[in-house]
């Protein structure tokens, strides 16, 4: 998608952070923003001089993601770029993760992105025209950390589903990117504040978040790898090059798994 002025982009989390950043980047190609997320303060900052409008989402809710398809298509007629952004983080090992952990972070991180799908996608479809897919998983969706596995597990899924996507949209002219950022300042360590009432651990735990290798980046340059990648159709946006040689390391070993096999009898 080489020409973005005049599109229609859905982003969610768009309240602070990377959504902010991709929803002000994609602003500035004269891009119209339906921004949608909990923080009604944030979106209203992210708006500030934007065309666009924005809509209260939960994306853990179906219905809710539903109906802000139903506003975007009912403001602007399209829906050119969908970006399933929204994310939230819990720390600690497996061993101690609680129920409510799992349903939330995947609530969240994964359901977000099988809810836009759900809600947008055949609309995307059925308009016919190009269009454009982004997921933001991590690079925990890639290499995974210790003391991250709920976190982890969600990202890893949404590269895999964004993979898939990939090759079902393609006939239709849609691409899909997944971002797979390291460490960006935003607040997904601050993520308790948006936490679900009835989805809080009946005991605080109050861990330290997991230290990330690698620089810290600011969203802005993130959001402009994104609208690279779209209008390039890029599969993956990768965000830190220092992540190479944990990537390499991961596919080694998987490399090294098949040539180290037993050979069948």
């Amino acid at each position: 998608m080489k020409e973005l002025a005049g599109r229609v982009a859905v982003v969610t989390g768009a309240g602070s952070g990377i959504g902010r950043a991709i929803a002000r980047a994609l602003a500035r190609e004269g891009v119209r923003i339906v921004a949608a997320d909990v923080d009604d303060a944030g979106m209203a900052e992210t708006l500030q001089g934007v065309d666009g409008l924005a809509v209260r989402t939960d994306v853990t809710d179906l219905a809710q993601v539903g109906a802000l398809a139903d506003r975007a298509f009912e403001a602007f007629g399209a829906v050119h770029i969908l970006c399933n952004n929204a994310g939230v983080a819990v720390w600690g090992g497996l061993e101690a993760a609680s129920h409510r952990d799992w349903q939330w972070v995947l609530g969240v991180n994964l359901w977000g992105v099988i809810h836009g799908i759900e809600a947008f996608v055949p609309r995307m479809v059925a308009q016919g025209l190009e269009g454009h897919i982004v997921n933001t998983a991590s690079m925990a969706g890639l290499v995974a950390s210790q003391g991250l596995g709920v976190y982890n597990t969600s990202k890893y899924a949404v590269v895999g589903l964004s993979e898939t996507l990939a090759k079902d949209l393609r006939q239709y002219g849609i691409g899909v990117s997944v971002l797979c950022p390291m460490g960006v300042a935003t607040r997904i360590r601050d993520s308790e504040r948006v936490r679900p009432v009835d989805l809080k651990n009946a005991a605080s735990r109050e861990l330290p978040p997991i230290e990330l290798l690698g620089r810290t980046l600011t969203a802005d340059p993130v959001a402009s790898m994104v609208i690279r990648a779209i209008r390039r159709n890029d599969l993956y946006v990768i965000t830190h090059e220092e992540s190479l040689p944990a990537i390499r390391r991961r596919f080694e070993r998987i490399e090294r798994a098949v040539l180290d096999r037993d050979a069948p009898s």
